[in-house]
This record gives structure tokens, sequence and C-alpha cells, in this order.
């Protein structure tokens, strides 16, 4: 009966798109292109669920994607590796699948990654990575359905595939009537852009808030613990096995990615700012950047990141700290003992010009 009505068939992969936040017509447009090929796609199911990034702990858009088991594909508007943490921070889990449509990054960048530090590795959080794929691909990278449909039907070809009914893995909330919903992806596209009231209402997804908050990206943090020194607004916490988490997301500031800029890692993400490092773009090298900023006399991306964080403190009533508080002591150590214009020299000589 289950099967009849939420038509779930064994050994299909399961795609979701992450609607993109707003209404923008080309992208809708996309979403509702990639949704009806996928329909007729016979190895994949298909559903859809709002932005994730703005997507609560008790949504029942999230209590329907950790209901999934197995590999998953998940489309949205972020970059791949903001769409992965958003999942797993969600307890929505697994390994990060290849993909092999996605913007080109330059080979010293690559490099450099790959150079980076190793992460800190936590047993007891290894212990709830299950062990399946998950596919982030980005909306972003193509206006062509046909690519993403390519790409899918690839990791189609060897992923590990479901072989048990959605229905069964939920017992008590949602309820099957919500979840339903996310499986009729055409329904509810068709839903939105009626100007029927009772057919936009019975085909209406739970409805979202806009958020901000930082995201962690595990596979490059190292929890040096210089995010929770220089935020004040207690939105970082530490969890049983002493890794550093994000426990307090709504007393985070809008708009403010101070943090971020503080991390030596570039391991937390706001997925809703406009500069791509900060949103999770791969590859982003700022160290030039920082250096040409001060040849032009603006602050570099630490003293941007006080700047910031004092406009919050005063928004709340609180006095501006500036440079005197959770400035990390490795900066210190490099203003005393470095020349900035000869590390600026050193960047031009390296660059293949």
């Amino acid at each position: 009966m289950l099967k009849k009505v939420f038509g779930m068939a064994d050994k299909k992969l399961t795609v979701v798109i992450s609607q993109a936040q707003g209404k923008n017509p080309a992208k809708r447009e996309l979403e509702e292109s990639l949704a009806a090929a996928l329909l007729m796609e016979p190895d994949v199911e298909v559903s859809l669920v709002p932005h994730l990034y703005d997507l609560s702990a008790d949504h029942t858009g999230t209590l329907f994607l950790q209901a999934l088991r197995g590999d998953l594909v998940v489309l949205s508007w972020l970059y791949p590796r903001a769409n992965h943490w958003i999942l797993d921070r969600q307890g929505i889990r697994g390994k990060e699948g290849i993909v092999l449509l996605k913007e080109e990054v330059d080979e010293d960048e690559e490099e450099a990654q790959k150079e980076k530090a190793p992460p800190f590795e936590n047993p007891e959080r290894q212990k709830t990575i299950p062990d399946r794929k998950i596919y982030s691909i980005d909306l972003k990278v193509s206006s062509n359905p046909e690519d993403y449909l390519a790409e899918i039907r690839r990791i189609a070809s060897d992923a590990q595939v479901q072989t048990f009914q959605l229905m069964d893995m939920i017992q008590q909330s949602p309820r099957p009537a919500q979840i339903e919903k996310y499986l009729k992806p055409l329904d509810i596209l068709q839903g939105q852009k009626n100007n029927s009231v009772a057919e936009e209402e019975a085909s209406q997804l739970e409805p979202t808030k806009r958020r901000w908050y930082p995201v962690i990206d595990y596979g490059l943090c190292t929890n040096c613990m210089e995010c929770i020194d220089f935020c004040l607004f207690g939105v970082y916490g530490v969890d049983q096995g002493g890794q550093i988490l994000v426990e307090e997301q709504d007393s985070c500031k809008k708009g403010c990615p101070a943090c971020s800029r503080v991390c030596p890692e570039n391991a937390i993400i706001f997925p809703g700012h406009k500069t791509p490092g900060i949103a999770g773009a791969d590859g982003e090298v700022a160290g030039l950047k920082i250096d040409l900023s001060k040849l032009f006399g603006a602050p570099d991306a630490l003293e941007m990141a006080a700047r910031e964080r004092d406009v919050e403190l005063v928004a709340d009533g609180r006095e501006a700290v500036g440079m005197t508080v959770g400035i990390p002591q490795r900066t210190k150590i490099s203003k005393e003992t470095s020349d900035e214009l000869d590390d600026l020299i050193d960047s031009l000589d390296a660059l293949d010009l």
C-alpha cells in the first residue's frame, strides 16, 4: 500500500532538488525542467525541498532528508562544500561523492588545498557517518538541464541504490501527507506558479525563513578554536569529544562573516555571503588579496573581521573591542616578523604571468 501511495520503487537512486531562495524565473525554470526530466528516468526517484540553508531542525523537509538511506544526489544553488556540510550539520551524513560536473579549480590552488593541515579527527563523530556517498551538485555551474542529467546518470550507474520503502523509516512524525508532498516536485512547482490559493496551499511546502549562521567544514577544520575565541556572541561551543561546533546558530548576527575571515583553514562557511571563498567555493586563496588590499590602504581580512564584530557589538549595546580580544597569536607574531611589501613581491614573483 505504501509503495502504491508514495511511488517508492526498489533500487532507485534518490535525487533531491533544493529550491533557490526567492522566485527567480530562470532558476525556477531550471528546477522544473530537471524535475520533469528526472521523473522519466527509470533509475531515479526525484524529490523537491526548500533551500537547504533555511531548513530548521524540525522542518518536515529536514525530517524527510533524514529518512533517506543509501547514496544521495543533492542539487542546490550552493557551492558543493556548503551543500555537503549543511546536510552534515542536520544529521544527513555520508562521504563526499565525486562529482565531475563542477567549476574548474586552478591547479596551483588545488595543490595548495592538498598541503593544508590535517583536520581534527573526532572518533565519536566518525561513528555517526554512514557508509554511503552524498553527491553535491551546484546548479550555478550550467543552465543546460542535459549537463545535470548526464552527471546523474553517471552517478546512478555505480551508486548504492535504496532497497527500502521510505515510509518504513518514518513511524510518527512527520505525517505521511506531509512527506508525500516532497515526492511530487511538479505539483509543488505548479502550485507555486498558480494563482489559485486553494491549489497552492494543497501542494505548498512548509514555509521557511531566511537564515544566517556559520557552517563548519569538518574536512578542513583543525579544531584550533580561534573562532570560539573571536566570536563574542555565543555562537560556538564544544561537543563531548572536544570538537568545535555551532551551538547557538540563531545568536549569529545577520550579514556578519567575521569569524570566517579569522579561520586560518577557510573552514567556516557562510553560504549566503557574496564572496565565493566565504560562501564555500573551493580553491579560494586569500593571502595575495590581503596583501594587495594593504598596498592600497584597505584593511586586511583580520582588521575587517574586527570591524564587523564591533558593528554588531555596538548594535547589541555593548562596547567595541577592536583588535584587543580574540586576535590569533599567529597573526601577532606574523606582523612583528614579516615585511608585508616583501611578501607581496614574493607572491607576484610566484605567479605564472
